[in-house]
């Protein structure tokens, strides 16, 4: 092993490969190899500005004589000595044995986390001879690229948090198999928060896998250049979000009509029938802040502009929208129709995402669509020019970027290609490229505080005001708690703006007594998520009045989805919680301050706020919203009343009763229907209840 370092960065040269060793911002290290000449230059998510930082960088020489030679003659005949490196950058400590493998400690030199390595290169040490290495880069054949994993051991104590949006029931992700892949509803974010203290970025945009098994934890890329990986050491899981979030970036300040309500569905299918809506809820008195025109409202996928049928003002409406204080919100589909009269201009200047192999049809639903390339730099210009002229100009301030993943059908990565490289290569990168394209065109026209809902993210999306929901999701309470813990681990993944479809999206019936149970939960779940929006597709779908017009195939929208829909009942529930949101509004807006200047989730686990408390490490149905509302929602029919972990330490007062208790304690808490569990730390400084 040869070792070289300039002061700034360590350079390990060995058996054909490289590594390579820097501080990356406070308290953290990044870590790079390559088997080719040159260290490929993409940062991927690391793109923040760093400070300059020297590393402690120490040299040991220590004995490597092995240990079956025991008499000193026998040991000085045979003497053979080693080189061991420290390099730490403020808490954070990587030692480098004499064999190459790394360990990680913090700043008492307890360890973090260690290099897996499966070999009998030397058998005076604990040796397996598996012949399996820590690190590995596999050439493909007939490529420049490679295949990765990279293995650590794996520590009984430890939970793992974070990475991203995944439809399963667990906060905790130890013993989970987790896809680096993106799907309708699902969101690789591959940051996680370590219970032993340290926060760990697989900075690779490649299809892959993480494992957090018993017996390793292991992180694959199926097609890659490098191994890339960035890893921090904080006392506290506040602190390791922050250190995160300086590095990848962190929201902007969010705008105010964000913090309010969102009136959503599939879909308004003309101006008239969306001004409707919001005259209505004006008439009512009942607050409301934007309003979503959904998809089909284009002349054609990939037109990127209203049609005039049904849209036969767009300026007007925004107006009248903007009088009334509603901001207007519209739909984006990165879906290029064949017949679109973009589609030619796009494909000519390789602006489309390619087939290596066979026909590059993405989509065949309402047409037959390729998706623009979002990694292309000229795509994403093109794409803002078309809707700069056809919506920013015409008033609109906020899209929905839809479809962000984006949505193969099927999910065969192998076949396509970006400018940036295969899809098996960068397909992860695709929504924060997505996201970028916009907050580009939206901050070069003087806009501040951009945001736009966007159905998946990366890491890094964050900084381009990337408001993420969790995709079509199912309108039941299995599918409610998994939403659950899904805006946890996002927010831990650093990515505070999140939301749901209120009452999910497939499968409610309004005039089911069960669905409207759920939307009632749903909602008042919804008070307390970071963004407040109500959306889902309700059935029956009204018919259509005709299938085609001009060849183009029409489509129709699902029941209504407004707060009166259900019944007198319903309504002054969900009422209610629309006057609680905005009473809210002050605590909110001060939460979104801190995710912007922190990068702090707006939604958070128990032990973000209390890690002192054991029992809230394995507390995953309760959450702190921001950093004073202890909040339990109710993800099961039927209910009417429900257990409660309170902290230890504090005083909380159950907000529907007025009751105080203790912490350190579980408590029987209020549920019937009209009440959403919730209790106030002692010491918050805002007056939310009446």
């Amino acid at each position: 092993m040869t070792i070289h370092d300039d002061g700034k960065r360590l350079t390990l040269s060995q058996g054909g490969t490289t590594l390579r060793m820097e501080a990356w911002g406070e308290h953290s290290i990044r870590v790079r190899m390559t088997k080719e000449a040159e260290m490929n230059t993409e940062d991927w998510a690391l793109t923040e500005p760093i400070p300059d930082l020297t590393p402690e960088i120490h040299y040991e020489t220590v004995d490597m004589t092995p240990a079956f030679y025991r008499t000193a003659e026998e040991r000085a005949a045979h003497a053979e000595t080693g080189t061991k490196v420290t390099f730490r950058n403020g808490n954070l400590t990587a030692v480098i044995d004499p064999e190459g493998v790394i360990s990680y400690y913090n700043e008492k030199n307890e360890l973090l986390t260690k290099e897996l390595w499966q070999n009998r290169n030397r058998i005076d040490r604990f040796c397996v001879p598996l012949r399996i290495d820590a690190r590995e880069l596999k050439p493909i054949t007939g490529t420049t690229d490679y295949t990765l994993a990279m293995r650590f051991e794996a520590f009984d104590d430890e939970k793992i948090f974070g990475m991203g949006q995944y439809q399963d029931d667990f906060l905790d992700k130890k013993g989970c198999i987790l896809e680096l892949a993106h799907r309708n509803s699902q969101a690789s974010v591959p940051f996680m928060i370590s219970s032993r203290g340290y926060g760990f970025l697989w900075n690779n945009p490649s299809i892959g896998t993480a494992s957090f098994a018993k017996n390793k934890t292991e992180w694959t890329a199926l097609n890659t250049k490098k191994l890339d990986y960035w890893i921090c050491a904080g006392d506290s899981p506040k602190q390791l979000t922050e250190l995160y979030s300086a590095v990848t970036g962190r929201v902007p300040m969010i705008p105010e009509y964000g913090i309010g309500f969102w009136q959503c569905k599939l879909r308004y299918r003309t101006q008239e029938e969306l001004l409707a809506v919001a005259r209505e809820y004006k008439r009512r008195g009942l607050p409301i802040d934007a309003i979503v025109v959904d998809f089909f409202h284009w002349t054609m996928q990939g037109d990127f502009k209203f049609d005039p049928k049904d849209w036969p003002d767009p300026e007007a409406m925004i107006r009248e929208l903007r009088e009334m204080q509603i901001e207007p919100v519209v739909s984006v589909w990165p879906t290029i129709d064949e017949r679109s009269e973009n589609y030619g201009p796009m494909a000519d200047q390789g602006y489309l995402i390619t087939s290596d192999r066979g026909l590059c049809v993405n989509m065949t639903w309402m047409g037959t669509t390729t998706f623009y390339d979002a990694t292309h730099p000229g795509a994403q210009k093109y794409v803002w020019e078309r809707c700069k002229e056809n919506y920013y100009d015409k008033g609109i301030r906020c899209f929905w970027l839809d479809e962000a993943e984006p949505e193969y059908g099927p999910y065969d990565f192998d076949i396509y290609r970006y400018h940036k490289g295969p899809a098996l290569q960068c397909s992860n990168i695709y929504p924060l490229m997505y996201a970028k394209g916009f907050y580009d065109g939206l901050r070069e026209q003087g806009q501040e505080n951009v945001l736009n809902l966007v159905r998946c993210a990366w890491a890094g999306s964050q900084k381009y005001g990337a408001l993420t929901w969790s995709g079509d999701i199912h309108s039941s309470f299995r599918s409610m708690k998994q939403q659950v813990q899904a805006g946890l681990n996002m927010g831990l993944a650093g990515i505070p703006w999140w939301t749901t479809d209120i009452g999910g999206f497939l499968g409610g019936n309004n005039e089911d007594p069960a669905f409207r149970e759920l939307l009632v939960r749903w909602f008042a779940w919804g008070v307390f998520s970071p963004v407040f929006r109500l959306h889902g597709e309700r059935s029956p779908y009204y018919e259509r009045d005709v299938e085609y017009i001009d060849g183009v195939r029409q489509f129709s929208s699902g029941q209504d989805n407004e707060i009166w829909t259900w019944g007198e009942e319903i309504y002054e529930i969900l009422k209610s919680y629309l006057l609680l949101r905005e009473r809210l509004r002050p605590y909110i807006r001060e939460c979104m301050r801190e995710a912007h200047e922190l990068g702090t989730p707006v939604m958070r686990p128990l032990f973000y706020e209390f890690p002192e408390d054991a029992a809230c490490w394995n507390n995953a149905d309760s959450y702190m919203f921001g950093p004073d509302l202890l909040v339990k929602p109710i993800t099961d029919a039927g209910v009417t009343q429900t257990d409660v972990y309170l902290p230890a330490g504090h005083r909380w007062t159950e907000a529907a009763t007025g009751t105080s208790y203790d912490g350190g304690q579980t408590v029987a808490a209020k549920a019937t229907l009209e009440i959403i569990p919730v209790f106030v730390r002692d010491d918050c400084a805002y007056d939310i209840y009446e």
